[in-house]
């Protein structure tokens, strides 16, 4: 890295953020310092555990979708190899360390950010309603507060029943009202149990030093693009709006108090802004070998993917079976600081299936069998077989490679 210490940094005063960088990185220097701010790059801080890995990432998606296991567990599996799947549950939801909210998606965040998404929050009032309207909004609201007064913590069915008994999002009211009160703060989501919510009144839930909507919209903002920009090293604009989903008006309104230092980036074509912590030592260490889920932070971003890595990465869970490519829920391997291969795996009893594997050639055969055996052995499985591979070469070596 071309830099200076310190680093000194020289904008120019136009219409949005317009830097000119004193620091250049190398496509390669900008690659691992997004891994290293990612925790995948040097040694993983297992004392930290879990939380520490949601206290890092700053955001772990939600997603229904289990094939391994779920998304929110894959990922601190990722960075800290087989870690108990209770233990993960354990350092999301036990105590008060952490709430779901909107963020990039449906996302497990670290209770210190409660503060920052209240701008959220109030757009979410302003608006009145998210996809439903209630029939009678003070009342529903009122027996839903008067519930989960009495009685602690519940799930939208132990609150009176989710659905109206038709489709999927054919909501009760007493669903629409918690949904309402989640999205405009008054509740919280403080687990999931069976996959289902289970709320609690916010101003029980939320530590009290933390239990506030003071921060205005502006000072929210500022604060979650700096942990974006923290959590992913080194970003464009696009990449900085996106971890969030913040507007990238938003996202040059807030730049210049974040201490975000303007970076030229070899090869990639608009604006990026590095975390001063990252610029502060070369990214060294060992390289994780591992399988990501497609919801992982490190790849969440398609366009930021593949202009890092040269990796087309598409979740095609949604995709009709005909028209997929790769397969149903795939999994990009992580080997040397790159992205190798995928595969698309499933589980038969104790035997993990790689039911489709590409690699990007011979050195990926190696990691890809070491991958599929940890994760195998992470879920319980004690066989790994592999039913395709679009190179037959490369199939046969991966089968002798898994002995």
């Amino acid at each position: 890295m071309t830099t200076a210490a310190p680093v000194k940094v020289r904008t120019t005063s136009r219409t949005g953020p317009a830097p000119q960088a004193e620091v250049r990185l190398s496509a390669d220097e900008a690659r691992r310092l997004a891994l290293r701010a990612q925790g995948l790059l040097g040694a993983p801080d297992r004392r930290s555990g879990a939380r520490g890995v949601l206290r890092r990432l700053g955001a772990v998606q939600l997603d229904t979708i289990s094939v391994l296991a779920r998304s929110h567990e894959l990922v601190p599996y990722a960075r800290l190899g087989a870690v108990p799947r209770s233990a993960v549950e354990e350092a999301y939801w036990s105590g008060d360390h952490a709430f779901e909210y909107w963020s990039h998606a449906a996302c497990i965040l670290p209770v210190e950010e409660w503060p920052h998404f209240a701008f959220r929050r109030r757009a979410r009032q302003a608006r009145g309603h998210r996809w439903h309207v209630l029939e009678d909004v003070e009342r529903s609201c009122a027996a839903v507060r008067d519930r989960l007064r009495a009685e602690g913590p519940l799930t939208a069915t132990e609150l009176g029943g989710a659905k109206n008994g038709g489709e999927w999002y054919d909501w009760s009211e007493t669903k629409i009202a918690v949904e309402w009160m989640l999205d405009t703060g008054e509740v919280v989501c403080t687990r999931r149990r069976g996959w289902k919510r289970v709320y609690d009144l916010a101003e029980r839930a939320v530590p009290d030093a933390l239990f506030h909507d003071d921060l205005d919209d502006a000072e929210c903002i500022r604060r979650l693009v700096a942990q974006a920009g923290a959590a992913m090293g080194v970003a464009t604009r696009a990449d900085l709006a996106d971890y969030h989903r913040l507007k990238g008006e938003q996202v040059d309104a807030a730049l210049e108090g974040t201490g975000l230092v303007p970076v030229e980036v070899e090869g990639w074509p608009k604006p990026a802004w590095a975390a001063p912590e990252a610029l502060a030592a070369e990214p060294r260490g060992r390289h994780r070998t591992t399988l990501l889920s497609p919801f992982d932070s490190l790849i969440w971003d398609r366009p930021r993917t593949e202009r890092i890595f040269g990796f087309t990465h598409r979740l095609e869970a949604y995709v009709p079976k005909a028209k997929r490519i790769h397969g149903y829920f795939v999994m990009p391997l992580l080997s040397g600081g790159r992205l190798v291969g995928r595969v698309d795996p499933a589980r038969e009893g104790k035997t993990l299936v790689a039911r489709q594997v590409s690699l990007e050639g011979p050195k990926a055969v190696a990691p890809m069998a070491r991958a599929l055996w940890e994760a195998a052995e992470w879920v319980g499985c004690d066989a790994v077989r592999v039913e395709r591979c679009d190179d037959a070469k490369l199939a046969a070596a991966l089968v002798d490679a898994l002995g």
